[in-house]
Formats: structure tokens, sequence, C-alpha cells
């Protein structure tokens, strides 16, 4: 295999098309290389449109959504910010070229040691991998410039609007199978946010995430 024109029809053939068109992320997705934070086993769908089966149930998103993710965040070079679900490190890697430091958390310890690794394996610096369930976010190091969610949640739980700054965002995919939305949140005041709907998609709940009761008095 080419990798050089696979990683090229990648983004022509997959990630463009779904409406990732910043310059600045499409360069990003040629520096970090994406089939060194795919598993051994799978190296060959390191550009294929699928998501990458991950110890515990966990899955590498599609190649589009982990661009999308990272061109709607926004991340800027003076910011800090929060990634929930760590993976392999890849959107860490990716985020972390735009951003001033990134906390990743992972509640699984053989992905926290892998992304650890690949991180330092790539030269990433800037990351930082925690090991613990932030599916109610991370109060350490709080308020953040941006969240991201890399699993979905079925509500957004209240405790993580807390944790940005005014004028920070949080990106999250919100739903339940099948039904599930992108979203972008900024706090705009003290208790006050917009919530903008970015696209509709169908990923892996984060583990650990608070599922909402549907009893109703």
């Amino acid at each position: 295999m080419n990798i050089e024109q696979a990683r090229f029809n990648m983004i022509e053939q997959q990630i463009r098309p779904w409406d990732v068109l910043d310059t600045d992320i499409l360069d990003l997705l040629m520096v970090v290389k994406r089939e060194n934070f795919v598993p051994e086993a799978y190296k060959n769908l390191a550009f294929v449109d699928t998501e990458i089966p991950l110890a515990g149930g966990a899955a590498m998103l599609t190649p589009k959504l982990e661009a999308r993710i990272v061109q709607d965040a926004g991340v800027k070079k003076h910011e800090n910010v929060l990634l929930v679900g760590a993976g392999t490190g890849y959107v860490a890697a990716l985020l972390a070229h735009r951003a001033l430091q990134v906390t990743a958390i992972e509640i699984d310890p053989a992905l926290k040691a892998q992304a650890e690794k690949n991180l330092s394996a790539n030269g990433v610096s800037n990351v930082r991998v925690e090991l613990g369930n932030g599916a109610q976010g991370w109060a350490n190091g709080a308020p953040y410039d941006v969240i991201v969610f890399t699993g979905a949640l079925p509500v957004l739980p209240e405790g993580v609007l807390q944790q940005v700054k005014a004028g920070g965002r949080i990106l999250a995919i919100i739903g339940e199978s099948p039904v599930m939305s992108a979203h972008l949140i900024t706090r705009t005041g003290d208790s006050s946010y917009d919530t903008k709907k970015l696209f509709e998609t169908d990923v892996k709940p984060l583990a650990a995430a608070v599922t909402p009761s549907h009893f109703t008095f």
C-alpha cells in the first residue's frame, strides 16, 4: 500500500466531503500520522471509513468524524483542552497541535498506557493522560477553554457546564443510538449557554456515561 496516497485519498474522499474545509486541519492530517495510532492488528484499516475496535469495548472514531470534531472545536494556541476518552491518543495528538495543553482522560488502563506510548513516540509533549472516569467531566484543572467528548452521552451532565470558562466551548455527541447529534455548547456568561447542533451521527457511548432515568412522576 502506498501510505501517502492512501492518506491523500482518505482526506479527499472521506474528510473533505464531510465539510472539513479548514486548510490548517487538512494539513494537520498530513502531519499527524494516523497509522501510528492504530492498533497493530488493524493497521490495514488506518485510512478506511470505519470505526476501529479498541480495548474495553471502545473504538477509534472514523477519520471524518475525528477531523470534524477537531475542526468544529476551534481550538486556539493559548487554550487548555480537556479530552474525555483518550483512546489510542490520536485525537489528543491532533488537538495538541492546536492547543497550549491537553488533558486526556481515559478509563481503561491499557488504553491509557497505549495513548501515552503513542504520543511519546510521535513527539507530542503537551498532552497529559490521566486514568479515570471523565463521564462527569474532570474537575482537576477546571475551568477549561475547551472540553471534547469522543464517546456519546445520553445527556450532558450539568456539572460539565461549570467546567468550561466563559467564552469556552464543549463539543459533545448527545443522544442514544441510533439518534445522536454533535453539539457545540458555548458558555456566554455565568449561567448562559449557546447550543449549536452540528451534525447527526451514531457512535459508541462513553464508558460509565450516566443514563437518565426514564421514569416520570
